[in-house]
């Protein structure tokens, strides 16, 4: 593997222990509340990622390094929040789910004997995408959510807070 690729691998792997600690709730309604009727509650992000992990990067990786062995599979991210009743779904659960299939996702992205990271697939939609893309692409995602969390953590703070908060620093 080569120094980027172990970087990646390395961010994916760091990443999941900071989204451990960011999914830690103090009470269970913490995980339901809703900074904005059209945001995520954390349980909605959980959810999203583990379908994202298992459905979209890890598959979308894969796909493009054996495009020839995996058909492209189209996905649905944004409805799958009401399609798949994210809401409904327990927290605790999705957590443990996330977290063990990123593990998998680590175990096989290490598990790879010299991958052709140029290999594409063709995206019905974005056109040609290496699985190099995708892997970076897929790091990219996990700053992405990291930041809604820290987000909707910070608004909940808010909520409940019964002080000012600008002492802290501008938000």
């Amino acid at each position: 593997m080569t120094a980027n690729t172990n970087f990646l691998i390395h961010e994916l792997s760091a990443n999941a222990l900071v989204f451990e600690r960011l999914f830690e709730v103090h009470e269970a309604k913490q995980a339901l509340w809703k900074p904005d009727k059209d945001k995520w509650c954390l349980l909605e992000i959980v959810c999203h990622l583990v379908d994202e992990e298992v459905l979209d990067f890890r598959t979308r990786v894969k796909t493009s390094l054996y495009p020839d062995q995996y058909d492209f599979v189209p996905i649905d991210p944004v409805g799958w929040v009401t399609s798949r009743n994210y809401i409904e779904q327990d927290y605790q659960e999705r957590t443990q789910t996330w977290l063990n299939e990123r593990q998998q996702s680590i175990a096989w992205l290490r598990s790879l004997d010299s991958p052709d990271w140029k290999s594409c697939l063709a995206h019905p939609e974005l056109g040609e995408m290496s699985a190099w893309q995708f892997l970076e692409n897929w790091v990219a995602h996990d700053y992405i959510h990291l930041r809604q969390i820290i987000r909707t953590k910070r608004a909940y703070l808010n909520h409940l807070a019964q002080e000012d908060l600008s002492y802290a620093g501008k938000w």
